[in-house]
């Protein structure tokens, strides 16, 4: 090919750049996201990576602020966010929040009766005799999540729920104090978290659900996260 056609195509696509530079919105912005979490936050199909989509922004951006300062640990979010200020991560919380898609079909159960049975007791009444509050108590009637800043537990994976609580047991993952969850999770036993998140795991998600605007109740504990 001759130098004289080379630059003709180098001045052609210059003028194609110019005419229609590329996008630069929220949304072109966290395309990268969609390759762990699933278009527009779905979650993706690994049975891992949480969905994002419809959770209260306070709780995301604080997600977001916990990855980037270390405080949470997960090292390709920490490296995504590193160099993120603020008003970024408000921006991206704030995409993700207002994001509805369709969930999933539920799976099907793949614990027995009396598992689940005991894992609908434990989100839903808690356990007063050990003093366990109900996952309801906190995060909603439906389990959608309370705004700003709790998040919703149900259309969540089994293997992420597990995940998630081991991560609170080994001090992995925590909030400031006081760290309710902390707390909680040193109460349940191994049977129990086998239990609670199978159940929350297979329940079915209305589609028009979204997190309840304010607590219905006062909460149990007071926890350094919550308002």
């Amino acid at each position: 090919m001759s130098r004289t056609i080379l630059l003709l195509l180098a001045a052609l696509c210059g003028q194609a750049y110019a005419a229609a530079p590329p996008e630069d919105s929220v949304a072109q912005r966290v395309a990268a996201c969609s390759s762990c979490h699933g278009e527009q936050g779905r979650a993706s199909r690994d049975g891992y990576y949480p969905r994002i989509a419809g959770k209260p922004a306070g709780y995301l951006y604080r997600q977001l602020l916990n990855f980037r300062d270390g405080v949470r640990h997960n090292q390709v979010m920490q490296q995504m966010l590193e160099y993120l200020p603020d008003d970024y991560l408000k921006q991206i919380a704030g995409y993700f929040s207002a994001q509805h898609p369709q969930y999933a079909t539920a799976p099907a159960a793949d614990a027995g009766a009396a598992v689940l049975a005991h894992g609908k007791t434990l989100a839903l009444d808690g356990d007063p005799a050990r003093e366990l509050p109900a996952c309801a108590a906190c995060h909603g009637e439906r389990l959608m999540g309370v705004k700003p800043d709790l998040p919703g537990l149900v259309g969540l994976p089994r293997d992420y729920l597990a995940a998630e609580l081991g991560a609170w047991r080994t001090a992995t993952r925590r909030m400031r104090e006081p760290d309710c969850m902390a707390r909680i999770v040193e109460k349940l036993s191994p049977d129990d978290v086998a239990a609670v998140t199978a159940w929350l795991s297979v329940q079915p998600v209305d589609p028009a659900a979204i997190p309840d605007e304010a607590p219905k109740q006062e909460r149990p504990l007071r926890c350094g996260a919550a308002p």
